[in-house]
């Protein structure tokens, strides 16, 4: 048995029965890392020592028959803007090389407690932003994986480890998975607390969670959603949504898909549309067009006024008296946001509510949003991560957002699909997918 091939689901039932250990898993794991490592370049930070330590002590409570928790021995990475008590957490970023949090953030805390081994840090790009890391696309080193949750969607892709935790604040989830061939889902806004994580835009920040197939992208996201007293939009649903049980369905109804195009369609490519239109096309009367309101036109700008201007009052001060130690992207930003006047902030902010009143009618009329997850395939070369405007709208609607692996390039890359949900409707989004994935595959 290869067991770094295994998905969280596999590999968790393969170890309650007791067809391996914990610590043979995460060996595995890390032999891959060794094997792939000084080419894929997804890891800011692994200590070795640590990961045997905390499978074997998975391994101790499983032989003396202690509660097995949800994700009990299995490693996860995590992007590294993600607080780890006593483990680096540097933001891709020199000015904080050398900085351990005394501290876990929220989500390392429910890991934890769900039995998971923390594998280590994976490569973010600077400040979760635009400049990249060193990482390459395991599909092909040659191209970038995208990002800025570079490190997490190409570890999972080159099997290091079964899942990873990233974020979004514009594409950072969705973008990296569509080039990296990986499941990438993005929950809807505020449903994983970011207590602990790098701040870059209150309003925007989500978390979301890497995988290699549907049920592991619902079992790892359901562990995570919560509330936590310190991310005041974080616990506004009662109740976790039934994301596994969803996945686990073998009855399926009838399910409704809308195409969005939106206004960035022209920048699509040629095998990004072929293959969507064919799609669509396959799905017959369960598909329709849909068309989005004049002032969904408008998201880019307020999306970037919106993040500038966060950027700016959340990073500016760290680099004050020196802006040369910082990518000239970044400088950009943070002097652009510096500009922003607070009413055009106000006034920007206000429009989610907009964006989401117009979505409702149309959630009304179907299960999901069919729109392409990127251009295309992941772009040649690692001086960029390609571009986010694919995902640009639902980040700043806060909708649920998933990125499946069913398209293929011409260059043999893969190309996500891009599945979009109704806020707080995470569930009714995974069963679409579930049921998408079977149509495909049938």
């Amino acid at each position: 048995m290869t067991l770094h091939s295994l998905g969280i689901v596999e590999a968790v039932d393969t170890l309650r029965i007791g067809r391996t250990t914990s610590e043979s898993l995460g060996n595995d794991c890390l032999d891959r890392i060794h094997d792939l490592e000084p080419a894929v370049q997804a890891w800011a930070y692994l200590d070795e020592a640590y990961v045997v330590e905390q499978a074997r002590l998975c391994d101790r409570v499983a032989v003396r028959d202690e509660a097995v928790n949800e994700l009990h021995g299995i490693p996860i990475g995590i992007k590294d803007i993600v607080d780890t008590a006593g483990m680096p957490t540097e933001f891709g970023c020199g000015v904080f090389s050398g900085r351990i949090p005394a501290a876990d953030a929220w989500l390392i805390e429910r890991l934890k407690a769900a039995g998971a081994v923390i594998m280590g840090k994976t490569v973010t790009a600077e400040m979760a932003t635009f400049a990249p890391g060193p990482t390459a696309n395991p599909r092909n080193t040659a191209h970038t994986p995208g990002g800025s949750s570079s490190g997490s969607a190409a570890a999972v892709a080159a099997l290091m480890v079964p899942g990873a935790v990233g974020s979004q604040t514009n594409g950072s989830m969705i973008r990296p998975a569509s080039f990296c061939g990986v499941y990438g889902f993005k929950p809807t806004y505020g449903l994983i607390p970011r207590h602990g994580v790098l701040k870059q835009s209150p309003f925007l920040d989500q978390m979301g969670v890497f995988a290699r197939s549907l049920p592991d992208v619902a079992l790892l996201a359901e562990t995570l959603i919560g509330s936590h007293p310190d991310d005041p939009v974080a616990g506004i649903l009662k109740t976790r949504p039934p994301l596994r049980r969803v996945c686990n369905e073998e009855s399926l109804p009838r399910i409704t898909f809308g195409f969005a195009r939106t206004a960035a369609w022209e920048q699509v490519e040629y095998d990004t549309r072929h293959g969507l239109e064919s799609l669509v096309d396959a799905l017959g009367e369960q598909a329709f067009d849909v068309v989005l309101p004049d002032m969904f036109d408008n998201v880019w700008y307020w999306h970037k006024l919106i993040n500038e201007a966060d950027i700016a009052a959340h990073y500016g001060p760290y680099f004050i008296n020196d802006m040369t130690c910082i990518s000239e992207s970044l400088r950009g930003q943070i002097e652009r946001g510096r500009e922003v006047r607070a009413a055009d902030y106000i006034h920007a902010m206000a429009k989610r509510e907009a964006l989401n009143s117009h979505l409702d009618r149309i959630f009304e009329k179907c299960d999901a949003l069919i729109t392409p997850a990127a251009a295309g395939e992941a772009p040649e070369g690692l001086e960029a991560t390609g571009s986010p405007a694919f995902c640009t709208t639902w980040t700043l609607a806060g909708a649920p957002a998933l990125s499946i692996p069913l398209l293929e390039g011409g260059s043999g890359l893969p190309i996500g699909v891009q599945l979009v949900g109704r806020r707080y409707d995470d569930a009714r989004l995974l069963r679409a997918a579930r049921w998408l994935e079977r149509a495909v595959r049938a």
